[in-house]
Parts: C-alpha cells; sequence; structure tokens
C-alpha cells in the first residue's frame, strides 16, 4: 500500500491511524475465519481469507484490504479480541 495513503488513513470508529497487519497477525485472523469464529462488528461472520489489512494503533480493530482497496466500514471491522491467538 502506497505509504502516503497510509500516513492519511484512520480508523473511522476510534480516529486512530491504521497501520498494515504483520504476516503473524494477519495468519492469526485467517486462521481464525478457518475455525468459523470471527464475526464482523455487525455480527456476520468474516468467511473469507484476508490477503491484507489495516490495525487500529491500539491494536483493537482491524480492517481487511480487498484489491488493494482498504474496506474502512465500520460495520466490518474485526476486533482482535475475538481471535485467540493474536500477538498481543
Amino acid at each position: 500500500m502506497d505509504r502516503r495513503l497510509l500516513d492519511i488513513l484512520c480508523c473511522p470508529v476510534t480516529r486512530q491511524p491504521l497501520v498494515p497487519l504483520t504476516g503473524t497477525e494477519l495468519e492469526s485472523i485467517n486462521r481464525g475465519i478457518a475455525q468459523g469464529t470471527v464475526q464482523r462488528t455487525d455480527g456476520s461472520a468474516e468467511t473469507a481469507a484476508w490477503s491484507a489489512g489495516l490495525l487500529t494503533g491500539d491494536r483493537k480493530l482491524a480492517y481487511r484490504i480487498e484489491d488493494g482497496i482498504p474496506v474502512l466500514l465500520a460495520d466490518e471491522a474485526v476486533s482482535t479480541k475475538q481471535v485467540t491467538d493474536f500477538p498481543r
């Protein structure tokens, strides 16, 4: 993702800056998705593995990136608290 774009993006809920998910963080989220334990904030199940994502500064919310485009919709955020092995 372009660094200039990343510098201006923020979480639509908390207004915190966003950083790219690391490989370990992404793997943890994808394991939770595969196990069927990950839900979006709107309560719907997250069913498709992520290829990339963004994380809030407090590490509590994650947003997927689809085809290079960040999906920054509050209802589609994922709480990292529900991912049991998410690096803290």
